[in-house]
């Protein structure tokens, strides 16, 4: 029985629908524990829906260079304000990590001068910004601009005129430029990986739980939640973070920096790092290699957290390690979900979800989990409601379904008992805080911005080829 059942499992993971064909199906139904019928369906449609909803998403060629045009509008307006003009500007973000939507943001870090290698004040960056943001609307490049100067990191956003992009700027953004290089490095382990965060993403927005200003995950996040997923798969698809990229990101700024005064960081060092411990994990793991599809990935990855919302402030997600584990920094208490941010311990990723939030998070990832795993599953309208906005639905045909946000296979008396538990879940977080609270002064100390790292002198644009 136990043969039968790896064997079975193995083959429902895999996709494989000839398994329905079995004569013995009732006995794999009793040793596996779910229709396999009702499971096969799921997957086919949902292969289907996942295969139309990339090829709807994923970036083509044109739309890399588009914004390799919009980040040249940039290099032109940073000349044009007189002190700037030793400036570099480098790209970051889900374009360097080549894990961008063709509707994503472009993310810009405007490095400046600076022989001594003095970290640049926030005062500097917001006055610096002001004057891009003055220069971008003379030329007739920006729409819709938005200054934010008292953000933890200053930033300009806007969207080009002639391409259409949103573009963020900031200053002497070195931490994000560094996790955006790794994560491309991770990124080349394996494509089911890009494919999934994609998708993840895609969801988030479809179910409004992508957006940090208004208390939800921000896309780092979501991004962390996909790779703790893959590095906790079994057999792992990907290492923890510490076997590719164990150096914090302020020991790579200064200690690594090509030659005294410059400010810029070893690109090639940190490249080299990630190619050699990418190399020994592969040896590592030869004939190990999980062979999943993206569709079971998928729906696990739902099943995984349909619980985030009891997740305790005491415990973090660690992709550093690869595992859930006990959270020991004394800022725990601040946050009702913990993701650490592996390359800034013990910076918190997921930072900006609150409470109330939190549950409809929850909500979001047991609704997934209960359709892709019910017969309701097999309708693609219902698939595409969930996986997708509207506006990628309406290009594969589907039709808006009345409620997007809830889950109708709920009865009333289950959507009530539903909420009494979540909010008793919300009310023992908030006495588990308290009693910490009552032991300590209660002062909370405020947490500084990123350190900012050297920045270096002008070089022309060098965008990677992905």
């Amino acid at each position: 029985m136990a043969v039968v059942e790896r064997l079975l499992a193995e083959l429902v993971q895999h996709d494989m629908c000839c398994i329905v064909f079995c004569k013995t199906r009732k006995l794999c139904e009793q040793a596996l524990g779910f229709n396999m019928v009702e499971l096969a369906q799921s997957y086919h449609e949902l292969e289907k829906c996942r295969k139309d909803i990339l090829y709807v998403i994923k970036p083509t060629e044109d739309d890399r260079n588009k914004r390799l045009h919009a980040i040249q509008e940039i290099v032109n307006s940073v000349h044009l304000v007189g002190y700037l003009g030793d400036a570099a500007v480098k790209p970051f973000g889900s374009f360097v990590s080549n894990l961008y939507a063709k509707s994503g943001d472009l993310d810009v870090s405007v490095e400046l001068p600076n022989k001594y290698g003095f970290p640049t004040s926030k005062e500097t960056k917001q006055d610096v910004l002001n004057e891009l943001m003055m220069a971008l609307q003379i030329e007739g490049v920006a729409r819709d601009v938005n200054f934010i100067p008292t953000a933890r990191v200053p930033v300009l956003q806007y969207v080009s005129n002639h391409f259409g992009i949103s573009c963020d700027i900031s200053i002497d953004n070195y931490p994000g430029q560094i996790k955006s290089k790794v994560l491309y490095w991770i990124n080349t382990i394996d494509e089911r990986f890009g494919d999934m965060v994609l998708l993840v993403k895609e969801w988030a927005k479809a179910q409004n739980i992508n957006d940090p200003k208004n208390g939800t995950l921000n896309s780092y996040s979501l991004c962390l939640l996909v790779l703790f997923h893959f590095q906790t798969c079994k057999p792992a698809i990907l290492p923890p973070m510490k076997e590719i990229y164990d150096v914090s990101i302020t020991e790579v700024i200064y200690p690594l920096c090509s030659h005294a005064g410059s400010g810029r960081f070893n690109e090639n060092s940190l490249d080299q790092i990630c190619v050699e411990n990418i190399a020994k994990f592969r040896r590592q793991n030869i004939g190990q290699r999980n062979q999943s599809s993206l569709s079971h990935l998928l729906a696990t990855f739902f099943e995984k957290f349909c619980h985030i919302g009891t997740y305790s402030s005491d415990h973090l997600i660690s992709t550093y390690t690869g595992e859930m584990k006990r959270n020991l920094y004394w800022m725990a208490r601040s946050y009702c979900l913990f993701v650490e941010d592996p390359f800034q311990r013990p910076e918190n990723a997921a930072r900006t979800v609150d409470m109330l939030e939190l549950r409809r998070i929850s909500r979001a990832f047991t609704r997934a989990k209960d359709m892709i795993s019910s017969d309701r599953g097999s309708h693609r309208n219902e698939l595409l409601s969930l996986l997708c906005t509207p506006e990628v639905g309406s290009k594969l045909g589907a039709r808006a379904t009345a409620d997007r946000y809830t889950n109708p296979a709920m009865s009333p008396q289950q959507h009530r008992f539903t909420e009494l538990m979540e909010y008793l879940t919300a009310d023992l977080h908030r006495n588990r805080y308290d009693q910490r609270a009552r032991g300590s002064t209660g002062s909370r100390p405020v947490r500084s911005g990123r350190q900012a790292a050297k920045p270096y002198q002008s070089q022309q644009l060098n965008c990677p080829q992905m």
